[in-house]
């Protein structure tokens, strides 16, 4: 087991997929945030769930609230709350919506992570991954700069300062569900 805490991020607006895709059900748990939290578990000593509002989920978690910003459903405000909430140097980020990605390709990253890097990102054929990946807390001071900015451009922070990319062939595991047809992918695959 790593010691890097995890933060599976589920505070997003789930516009494209219509309802709230943390909720869903799948993998034989009752919401896609239970499957998460049970997998990687397996993987990490500590697991967070970062969202807006934990009363949404009715099972017990380390739930990190991004409660000052409950009208701006991007990142960047969980990313804050995280660095507010756990007094680390860095941890590692998935998104709630990215069930394939296993331990082979989270150990991958973590083993690629330097104590120079700012962040150490998965990437594919398709582009970097930025819900996928080891953030330093050397980035806190700009993610609260691109708050105040009204910025919320991961891929722009990152290419910014000291990231290390982790090359990925198969893009498989970083399939996100965005959308109801993925949604439905997913389960037949699961």
């Amino acid at each position: 087991m790593t010691n890097i805490p995890c933060v599976i991020f589920a505070g997003g607006k789930s516009s494209r997929m219509g309802e709230d895709k943390s909720l869903l059900p799948f993998g034989g748990f009752d919401t896609m945030t239970q499957f998460q939290l049970s997998r990687l578990s397996k993987i990490f000593q500590t697991v967070y769930i970062s969202c807006k509002d934990k009363s949404k989920f009715n099972f017990d978690a380390n739930f990190i609230e991004d409660v000052q910003n409950d009208k701006i459903f991007a990142p960047t405000t969980g990313f804050i709350a995280v660095y507010e909430k756990l007094h680390v140097e860095k941890f590692f980020t998935i998104s709630v919506d990215a069930p394939f990605i296993s331990e082979k390709e989270i150990l991958k990253i973590v083993e690629a992570d330097t104590i120079t890097s700012d962040a150490t990102i998965a990437k594919t054929s398709f582009g970097i991954q930025p819900m996928c990946g080891i953030y330093h807390r050397s980035l806190e001071s700009e993610f609260i700069e691109m708050l105040k900015d009204d910025n919320h451009k991961l891929g722009f922070l990152l290419k910014s300062s000291n990231t290390t990319y982790v090359d990925f062939e198969d893009e498989k595991p970083f399939l996100n569900l965005n959308h109801p047809h993925e949604y439905k992918e997913a389960l037949s695959l699961i």
